[in-house]
């Protein structure tokens, strides 16, 4: 590891010396606490297709893929011509604008549960207002999430994200106890946890396929009973799909598994690489934010901000969608190159990891003291989680491939087979 990180500063000279101004203005140096990984990490002052070049002129094929939300790549020409015709006209208007209405209409058509529609800035918003929603339409105060999932920063849902599951995220978050949390892929001891709390349960929110928890599929089974006891108890079912809408296919995920979600979450890909977040669900939920003849006991508040629904985000988003929606090849291509990834990553490691995921998204884990396999974030969270950042620095400081360390791969329209066989001849020589 020490001649990686040896390598690593010789090939970023200019990276460290703009890293230290970046640690006098910015906490930690970073506006995003996974951003940083030792000994500092690189800046980049530009990006194109599937590669990161960073201000050394390092090149590197990437994983991360802005968070996963640039399933075209970076910077792909249509969503770039787009916005170059939209930023002619202006980019921040403040007030309603039809592009709004063109992107609103792609995701309604797409996403059957989306009969309204409010758009804000991030996941984290989008996932606030959910649980404000669910609250406000049942009357009730707790909200139920999994064990190690992730729904951004929200004070509502900062709980068990991290192993332990048991103690704080965070101090300042107060209210806890309105926050249960539930183990993924068990329904027996969710649903006993569930109607312990079902009397003030307002709703579950669950993503089906864990995200930042380790890149883990959901049980059709299971998604289907804890939606089938939401119903019953007359609490909200929520699917953040912030991650995996548009990510598998045309659309959201859940209607492959025959769910009937109340409220929905998007973001990423439905921005184009833009700020976007967006909650949608069934009408007669949705209305409940509608302020027009309703006094403030009776609705919730479900604002937005100075930059919802701007027109640089929708027409990108809008842009994004149509090329998705006209090339659906686009899940064919990334899907059998995430498969391969798996595969073959698998094969090489011979026993020493597990690779989760689902079509173009894959996680690498080594595995340790047992694992067997990995159904929820606890497995994960006992696997050999240092080891796994050294891989991945590995494979950025010697061979110029990016992945946040410790964070799932992203496979886009970028990509090609070619790149991955070189991370899988990359990662042969790993030990």
């Amino acid at each position: 590891m020490t001649d990686y990180i040896s390598e690593y500063k010789k090939k970023t000279k200019g990276s460290a010396k703009l890293f230290v101004k970046s640690l006098k203005l910015h906490v930690n140096g970073v506006s995003h606490n996974i951003r940083f990984y030792e000994p500092y990490p690189f800046v980049v002052k530009k990006s194109s297709g599937k590669n990161l070049f960073d201000v050394d002129d390092n090149k590197y094929t990437d994983y991360w893929m802005g968070h996963w939300s640039l399933i075209l790549g970076h910077g792909p020409k249509k969503i770039k011509e787009s916005l170059k015709k939209q930023i002619e006209k202006s980019w921040m208007y403040g007030t309603v604008n039809e592009q709004t209405i063109l992107l609103s209409e792609l995701i309604a058509k797409a996403v059957p549960v989306a009969e309204k529609i409010r758009y804000v800035t991030s996941g984290t918003e989008a996932t606030m207002y959910a649980v404000r929603l669910a609250r406000s339409v049942t009357r009730k105060k707790i909200i139920a999430k999994i064990d190690g999932g992730w729904h951004g920063y929200t004070s509502d849902l900062l709980k068990s994200v991290n192993w332990p599951f048991t103690e704080s995220e965070s101090s300042g978050v107060v209210n806890e106890e309105q926050i249960v949390s539930i183990p993924y892929n068990d329904l027996e001891k969710s649903l006993l946890i569930l109607e312990k709390h079902s009397k003030d349960l307002a709703g579950v929110i669950i993503e089906p396929v864990l995200g930042g928890g380790g890149c883990i599929p959901a049980d059709v089974d299971y998604l289907k009973g804890i939606q089938e006891f939401c119903h019953k108890n007359n609490s909200l079912f929520i699917l953040d799909e912030i991650v995996t809408g548009f990510r598998f296919r045309y659309g959201c995920i859940y209607p492959t598994m025959k769910l009937d979600p109340d409220i929905v979450t998007l973001g990423k890909i439905v921005g184009g690489g833009m700020a976007i977040g967006v909650m949608c669900g069934k009408k007669e939920i949705m209305e409940h934010s509608n302020t027009k003849g309703k006094k403030k006991s009776e609705r919730s508040y479900v604002g937005g901000g100075t930059f919802s629904a701007n027109p640089t985000s929708m027409t990108s988003g809008f842009a994004t969608l149509s090329v998705l929606k006209n090339n659906k090849s686009v899940y064919s291509k990334i899907d059998d190159l995430g498969q391969y990834a798996r595969k073959e990553l698998n094969k090489i490691f011979d026993g020493q990891v597990i690779v989760t995921g689902k079509g173009s998204l894959f996680m690498t884990h080594f595995v340790k003291d047992g694992i067997s396999q990995i159904r929820n974030s606890a497995d994960a969270a006992k696997c050999d989680i240092d080891r796994l950042q050294k891989y991945h620095f590995k494979l950025i400081s010697h061979d110029g491939i990016f992945f946040l360390p410790g964070k799932l791969g992203a496979i886009s329209d970028a990509h090609s087979k070619e790149d991955v066989k070189k991370m899988i001849t990359a990662s042969e020589n790993f030990s």
